[in-house]
């Protein structure tokens, strides 16, 4: 496997991150007036922060790659520990459904109950975000050729906060994709659609099958639901052709900013890899090198 588009896969995740973060919940329309296009790493905006910082995006994402290289393999207790360690530190940021479940789990529930639990407290329309297809991708490095394998840890990783079967398949379909473009394949989205086929909700299913046929649905919509988010996250990740316009399309987009920005980020990091992320970006994150040498060590997992 390509170590340039593993690097990419992570590098590309947090740059998609950190130049959302400040736009977070604006329109497009807010952030054409502030800033023409997004283009350039800014500081403050949403959270307040200086230009380059990550958020709990890229920070769970961590969280899981550093489990899968101490632990040489994927444990959900040892990540689900990391994630209420990173709780207790007090993040800026940290999505409603994450928050209930790992308040949970520092009570005591174990790694498979606390999002089941959450899951089935919440009512429709607010029990499927895309707090878990954001975190997931290192998994699919060391497990890029053990599809099988890649569809069973990416569900469980999802299930520690969001339980929801859309979540947890679209952890699946995301991955499989991206494994897909780590290993050259001409159709990667439709064949991870074809391997989950007989198990995925249809809503899902449904939402993506334009996206692999090369479509564009009539309207993509930025918002938190984690159909929509995968939806409008592979559609500018597939297209586009370059990391940066992978990632400047999806930010200046508006709404969920960081998070669409952050999976279409690591699709586009797969297809094209991290020496082809720009420059001023990676400078501009203080976990580059982390995310570079991670990607590196999850090669010598798989």
């Amino acid at each position: 496997m390509d170590s340039d588009r593993a690097r990419g896969v992570l590098v590309g995740l947090a740059c998609g991150d950190a130049l959302g973060r400040p736009v977070e919940f604006d329109t497009a329309s807010a952030i054409s007036a502030e800033h023409g296009v997004l283009d350039e790493m800014v500081g403050y905006g949403t959270w307040n922060q200086p230009a380059g910082t990550i958020t709990d995006d890229t920070e769970q994402a961590l969280c899981i790659a550093r489990s899968l290289i101490q632990q040489q393999e994927f444990d959900p207790t040892d990540i689900a520990d990391r994630f209420v360690a990173w709780y207790e530190s007090d993040p800026f940021d940290i999505g409603r459904m994450t928050l209930r479940a790992l308040s949970r789990l520092d009570k005591g529930a174990t790694w498979d109950e606390a999002g089941q639990q959450v899951w089935e407290d919440s009512p429709e329309g607010s029990n499927a975000g895309n707090g878990s297809v954001m975190r997931c991708l290192p998994l699919a490095i060391p497990y890029a050729t053990e599809w099988e394998r890649l569809v069973e840890v990416s569900r469980q990783s999802s299930q520690i906060t969001h339980a929801d079967p859309r979540c947890t398949y679209g952890c699946a379909i995301l991955n499989l994709t991206v494994a897909g473009l780590l290993d050259d394949a001409g159709t990667p989205l439709q064949d991870a659609l074809d391997y989950v086929a007989a198990d995925a909700p249809d809503e899902l299913t449904t939402a993506l099958e334009p996206i692999a046929g090369g479509n564009s649905p009539g309207a993509l919509e930025m918002s938190g639901y984690v159909v929509h988010s995968l939806q409008t996250a592979l559609h500018d990740g597939l297209r586009a052709g370059s990391a940066e316009e992978a990632i400047v399309t999806a930010v200046n987009r508006g709404g969920d900013t960081d998070t669409i920005g952050a999976i279409a980020g690591a699709v586009a990091g797969a297809r094209f890899g991290a020496s082809r992320v720009p420059d001023r970006w990676l400078s501009a994150i203080d976990e580059t090198d982390e995310l570079e040498s991670l990607a590196d060590d999850l090669l010598e997992v798989a």
